[in-house]
């Protein structure tokens, strides 16, 4: 049975946040909110997350993971970033957006694309995101909660009656954003909008 976590929106408890961050490192899969929405997070070296993702998701191994972000200093470890990207990258983060690039030798290889070796990324402007990176000290291994074939998920009490089996906690900090993030792959070296979101795509358009 999934541990409910009920956070105050704008100033979440010291004390649940710490909670939550002890489950990560104990190799807990949380859903959790963010500013697009809802999304399933790991310890970055969780051996059992990333798979227990992609069943809940029915996804394949080419998906692309995203390593959420305290801050640019950190994204900036995590993947490489030509001059043209950087100030694209920065002049939207944090917020909406999660973008794909080539990852560095930062990143362990089981998580990049098996064939691109690039990864997500993204730097989320939400206080209970904030506040758990800063508590765990390091990126959040996550993929955006789209359950297949079905409208997304905004209510904690409503994924913890779905989900309560295959998660060991739900996160709630009110009302939820129901669009997920807009995706921006700049692996080729253009970016190229994937996914339009809750982030305004025309400004890579």
């Amino acid at each position: 049975m999934a541990r409910y976590v009920d956070v105050h929106p704008q100033d979440p408890q010291p004390r649940s946040v710490a909670q939550v961050a002890a489950m990560l490192r104990d190799d807990a899969l949380i859903a959790y909110p963010t500013d697009s929405g809802y999304a399933l997070g790991c310890h970055l070296d969780s051996r059992t997350g990333p798979d227990r993702i992609r069943r809940i998701r029915a996804l394949d191994d080419k998906h692309h993971f995203t390593l959420v972000c305290a801050d640019f200093a950190q994204l900036g470890q995590l993947v490489q970033l030509d001059n043209s990207a950087f100030r694209a990258v920065k002049a939207v983060t944090p917020g909406p957006y999660t973008f794909i690039l080539p990852a560095t030798k930062e990143v362990p290889r089981r998580l990049a694309h098996p064939r691109k070796k690039t990864v997500g990324v993204r730097i989320p402007d939400h206080p209970f995101v904030s506040a758990l990176l800063r508590e765990l000290g390091e990126p959040l291994l996550s993929s955006t909660l789209l359950l297949p074939g079905e409208e997304v998920l905004t209510d904690g009490w409503s994924i913890k009656e779905r989900l309560d089996a295959v998660v060991e906690a739900v996160v709630d900090a009110g009302e939820s954003v129901t669009e997920p993030t807009t995706v921006v792959d700049f692996s080729s070296g253009a970016p190229e909008v994937v996914r339009v979101g809750s982030g305004d795509p025309s400004r890579f358009e």
